[in-house]
């Protein structure tokens, strides 16, 4: 069946450990970042099981003036504003753009789908070079619902003209993986380091390590 490319952006296309060094130097410790993301997460899946949307900005703020009280630490607004700055200039991770590309030239359709609001979103793909590979980047904020609820990719569907069975989500989250499989897209798994998929749902369609890897197995089984 034909399929168009729907990508999750934060882990899955950019990396995140772009903002190590600056955690580094706020904390004095290695391995805070990850801690933040993990509560950027959680906060976001209790806005949207309790259906209190909030942008994910504001979630990301938010997780870090909760990691900072953990760790009995005041961060000033410059440091949360510097973190939020930085989350709009991370890199791609290393096989990205040239994975993107053998879609483009394999007549694949490519979309982006995030919980970022779209002028984030746009900041990030501009900075690295990346927005003209994709026919449209959604942002969850038009359905003021979180993936890994099922409206965002519905919507996704709606967007780029097609039934929701003919999307392929990319992603490097379980939980993402999840809800797309639940809204009835296919789905490919990229199972960066430390990333697992969840034993609990169907199996992805597809899994690869990283985008490359996921990209090969794509144009061998879909047709565009």
């Amino acid at each position: 069946m034909p399929r168009l490319c729907l990508f999750d952006v934060n882990e899955t296309l950019l990396d995140l450990g772009g903002l190590d060094g600056l955690f580094a130097e706020f904390f004095g410790v290695e391995g805070v970042r990850q801690e933040w993301f993990d509560q950027v997460l959680h906060n976001a899946f209790v806005a949207t099981i309790t259906e209190r949307y909030q942008p994910f900005g504001e979630i990301a703020s938010g997780a870090l003036t909760m990691v900072a009280q953990r760790r009995e630490q005041a961060l000033t607004q410059a440091q949360h504003r510097a973190v939020l700055a930085g989350m709009v200039q991370l890199p791609p991770h290393p096989e990205v753009p040239e994975a993107l590309a053998q879609f483009k030239q394999a007549g694949f359709r490519l979309a982006a789908l995030t919980n970022s609001t779209a002028e984030v979103v746009c900041r990030q793909l501009s900075h690295v070079g990346l927005t003209d590979m994709f026919e449209q980047i959604l942002s969850v904020d038009v359905v003021q619902r979180l993936k890994p609820a099922q409206e965002p990719y519905r919507y996704a569907a709606k967007s780029l003209g097609v039934p929701v069975r003919q999307l392929r989500m990319i992603a490097a989250h379980g939980w993402d993986i999840a809800g797309a499989a639940a809204a009835g897209c296919a789905t490919a798994f990229v199972a960066r380091p430390g990333m697992i998929a969840d034993p609990l749902i169907a199996p992805p369609d597809i899994t690869g390590c990283d985008l490359m890897a996921v990209a090969i197995q794509i144009m061998a089984q879909d047709t565009p």
